[in-house]
């Protein structure tokens, strides 16, 4: 069943615009219970990395700021 596959660890996400599906943070927390991070990007499509690399390597940092230790 599909609950049994829930993703336990810290999750990062960042939804961009231009993306196939539009995931709204409801959603994202129903599959990733442990969101430590959750954004919505002002621009970007599916291929965010290579459309916006800088934002997408801020999305990747502020994602992981949240779990490094002071």
């Amino acid at each position: 069943m599909w609950w049994s596959r829930l993703v336990a660890v810290p999750v990062g996400f960042t939804t961009f615009p231009g993306e196939v599906w539009a995931a709204p943070r409801s959603w994202v927390e129903a599959v990733y219970p442990g969101v430590a991070y959750f954004n919505e990007a002002a621009s970007g499509g599916h291929f965010a990395a290579w459309e916006e690399p800088e934002l997408f390597s801020a999305e990747v940092r502020a994602a992981f700021r949240a779990l490094r230790p002071s």
